[in-house]
């Protein structure tokens, strides 16, 4: 019994696989998790830094500036001072939704079961 949709038939190669370009689009440690707080609304640089505090500024302006050059999020510069910067999700952007509650949804279902067999493994390989 096969548990494929569209089988590997339509991952010809790497390059030509949709799987591995949504994971380049979405992928990476933070990705997901900036797009999955973004989709209760905009967002302050700081606001992520509180929600992600293990989040390095670095990695998150990186982060942050590779969803804006592929049009996930939009950046809105205010010009005031202190200066104000917020963070949404493009039209574009809104499209991954249902990728990303799908991912909140299985990893909810799923996070003791996996949790359940790392800490099997290591045990047997400690």
């Amino acid at each position: 019994m096969s548990n494929q949709i569209n089988g590997p038939a339509a991952c010809p190669s790497d390059a030509g696989c949709p799987v591995v370009f949504t994971l380049d689009v979405i992928g990476g440690k933070w990705k997901g998790v900036l797009l999955y707080h973004l989709l209760e609304g905009t967002k302050r640089f700081n606001e992520f830094r509180k929600i992600c505090p293990e989040i390095t500024q670095r990695m998150l302006t990186l982060q942050l500036r590779e969803l804006e050059a592929d049009g996930i999020v939009h950046r809105e510069v205010y010009q005031q001072v202190p200066p104000k910067v917020e963070y949404s999700l493009t039209e574009f952007g809104l499209t991954l939704a249902p990728i990303i509650r799908s991912m909140a949804a299985w990893g909810a279902t799923y996070r003791t079961t996996v949790e359940s067999r790392r800490k099997r493994n290591a045990l047997k390989d400690g």
